[in-house]
């Protein structure tokens, strides 16, 4: 197996939080959107699962350079079973005690997107290479 460089690592990170912010950014903005139409915790998923959609294709191709895959979809959406979780259960707890609606997505936030990076790490870890530890994406 082959390690990984620290400097690649950290990219790696970076990028995490870059797509991470633009899919936060469109689940916020599903659910402003959505608040006006339909109750706030239905609004939370609605936007939720629009960013989902995004944040797949993006983890795959630009994050982690890899191409979306069947399994690897069955292990972004494992991931984010376990996210999506979070996200309900504390998005409910912070509105259910007087956090206003406005301001519990961007603490929820704070706690989910750590967590997510994790689990996603492991998910993606090593699937970019052959069975001798080359890297097979070193053209992306």
């Amino acid at each position: 197996m082959v390690k990984e460089k620290g400097h690649a690592k950290l990219w790696q990170f970076l990028r995490f939080c870059v797509n991470g912010g633009v899919s936060a950014g469109i689940h916020y903005g599903v659910y402003v959107l959505a608040i006006q139409l339909i109750q706030i915790d239905l609004a939370y998923s609605v936007g939720y699962v629009v960013s989902f959609i995004y944040n797949y294709f993006m983890t795959c191709y630009w994050t982690f350079h890899a191409r979306p895959t069947w399994i690897r979809l069955l292990g972004f959406s494992g991931s984010h079973v376990v996210n999506y979780l979070i996200h309900v259960v504390l998005f409910h707890l912070l509105t259910q005690w007087g956090v206003h609606h406005l301001l519990a997505p961007v603490l929820v936030l704070m706690v989910a997107v750590p967590t997510n990076f994790l689990i996603l790490r492991f998910v993606y870890r090593n699937k970019n290479r052959d069975e001798k530890g080359n890297d097979i994406t070193s053209g992306l």
